[in-house]
């Protein structure tokens, strides 16, 4: 992995033509370094020609990566995808902490990190793997007596945020690189998967104060989200290019959107019938236990989405029917 950010991406402010999308799905997004999530969905809903667009899991500005864009009806399954594991690609400075633990802050502090052994690193690496209690970046969007934590911090407040439970399923370090900028550092390229809620750059200043020196992020690419990785993601450009030349969106339709986020399985005829109504369904062994926050994804015989359901005694309760028409008003 490059120690250098990201390659970014001018910003586009038209688009000459648009190519309206009939289906609503995922459309996976490379976001580029400098533009926000937000500003990705805004472009969408150009490119896509509908109001109804939303991303699953927030990306930092210098982040690039997966980036799950629902489109239509699609919106509804976001909330499931932003809950899923991620992974990622990432290159941690030891030796140098920074007011937001990533590349964007000011440096607060520089130690000498030459005596940083790979030993130690291995060990604080361990440290940080499996279930841990993390405190987030005080520069995060976490609100704050309704108010996002960045937003008082650079109003000149001193934040502090209470620690929460995540899981680090897996923290692996690649290469390791020394080199002096005012004062020796260690360059790590590491590769995590996460929980939801897992803040990368908290890993990296977390890493750096267990080894005494300070840490922060100088790179972060996101690789995967639930069931969908970097290989299935189309460049924010690469996109408008072709709306622009009068092609479609490249949308993972609704029903495969689904099987993408969330457990699913086919109906018979007759509960999907039902299931479409409204009515609940015998549930089966197989289909184990979902609930609210992890439902089951069921699909007609012919392989449209149905509904989300989740299990209420011996049966399954629909907590999201999908009519036919899934796309929506734009």
């Amino acid at each position: 992995m490059p120690t250098t950010a990201m390659p970014t991406t001018a910003m586009p402010t038209t688009v000459s033509a648009v190519a309206r999308v009939v289906i609503a799905g995922f459309v996976i997004v490379d976001k580029p370094s400098g533009w926000t999530s937000h500003d990705v969905v805004a472009r969408m809903r150009r490119l896509a020609g509908t109001k109804k667009v939303g991303h699953a899991g927030t990306l930092d500005p210098m982040a690039t990566g997966v980036l799950v864009v629902g489109i239509g009806q699609a919106t509804r399954l976001l909330s499931f995808v932003t809950a899923a594991d991620k992974a990622y690609d990432a290159t941690i400075r030891l030796g140098v902490a920074t007011m937001t633990d990533d590349a964007e802050g000011e440096v607060t502090a520089r130690v000498d990190a030459s005596g940083v052994t790979a030993d130690a690193i291995a060990s604080a690496v361990a440290a940080l793997t499996g279930e841990i209690m993390q405190v987030p970046s005080s520069v995060s969007a976490i609100k704050v007596d309704g108010k996002r934590s960045y937003a008082r911090v650079r109003a000149g407040e001193d934040v502090r945020l209470e620690a929460r439970p995540v899981t680090v399923s897996s923290f692996t370090v690649g290469e390791v690189r020394r080199g002096v900028e005012g004062a020796a550092f260690v360059d790590l390229d590491v590769s995590v998967t996460v929980s939801s809620g897992t803040y990368v750059r908290a890993l990296a200043r977390d890493l750096g104060s267990a080894l005494g020196v300070g840490g922060h992020l100088t790179a972060l690419r996101r690789t995967r989200v639930a069931g969908f990785t970097v290989s299935d993601a189309t460049p924010l450009d690469a996109l408008t290019t072709a709306v622009e030349a009068g092609e479609a969106l490249p949308v993972i339709p609704l029903a495969a959107a689904a099987k993408g986020a969330l457990p699913s399985r086919a109906l018979s005829s007759e509960d999907a019938t039902n299931l479409g109504f409204g009515r609940r369904i015998p549930r089966e062994p197989a289909d184990g236990v979902p609930d609210a926050a992890r439902p089951l994804a069921v699909l007609s015989p012919e392989g449209e989405l149905v509904a989300l359901v989740v299990a209420e005694g011996a049966s399954l309760r629909p907590l999201a029917v999908f009519a036919a028409d899934s796309m929506g008003a734009p």
